[in-house]
């Protein structure tokens, strides 16, 4: 048994373990950052909406639509240029979190509007008849009830993200996505790749556990 595993560097696993959780926690954040607030714009400027734009949600959709098309591994490539000139690098985990921001958010933004639909009409009905504006309706009504729906989309984004770190690898992002793909699939060194996919596999699972016990704690069912 011993010899199945004699490639293994625990102190680089660990390292690599180490930078995949700090590139989700980077991209994870900016990510609820951007997405949120973009998705409520969607939900606000589409149809009979409390602020109804269909030429701005029309645009906004075609954004939202173009960059969750693009294959991430593609967007990786492609932002390459964009990431060195915010970041100065495209490599390790700092030139990481662009592409997983870029890739995350809108399909986050999608979650929140989805979320944002299954609200009662009739919340936003009564909170206008009691004079309320248009950001107390957001802030006390809309995202309130619709919380059990966006934490279960920031569930399901971060184990989105988790994948989007493995493949990041591929580019030099660092993690244990390029620990597998540098060790265990270009050196055949199968011991590294199975410890490697069993870790991001903890790391999913922990991931949802965390999710769904924050959805069961703000449902209000």
């Amino acid at each position: 048994m011993s010899d199945l595993f004699v490639h293994l560097d625990w102190a680089e696993i660990g390292a690599a373990g180490l930078d995949t959780l700090i590139m989700l926690a980077g991209s994870l954040a900016a990510t609820v950052i951007i997405g949120l607030p973009l998705g409520v714009v969607l939900f606000l400027t589409g149809p009979k909406r409390l602020l109804a734009q269909p030429v701005a949600h029309a645009v906004l959709s075609v954004v939202v639509n173009s960059l969750r098309s693009v294959p991430f591994i593609i967007l990786l490539i492609l932002m390459i240029p964009l990431t060195v000139l915010l970041v100065g690098t495209s490599l390790g985990v700092a030139g990481a979190i662009p592409p997983l921001v870029v890739g995350a958010a809108p399909f986050f933004a999608r979650l929140v509007e989805s979320a944002l639909r299954e609200v009662d009409p009739g919340v936003v009905e009564a909170a206008q008849a009691m004079g309320a504006t248009h950001r107390q309706i957001v802030l006390q009504a809309l995202l309130p009830e619709a919380m059990p729906g966006v934490a279960a989309g920031v569930t399901v984004t971060a184990v989105a993200l988790v994948s989007y770190t493995a493949m990041a690898g591929v580019v030099g992002a660092g993690g244990l996505g390029d620990l597998a793909i540098r060790f265990g699939y270009q050196r055949f060194q199968t011991d590294v790749m199975i410890v490697t996919v069993v870790l991001l596999l903890l790391i999913v699972q922990a991931l949802q556990m965390i999710g769904d016990r924050v959805v069961a704690r703000v449902s209000h069912r």
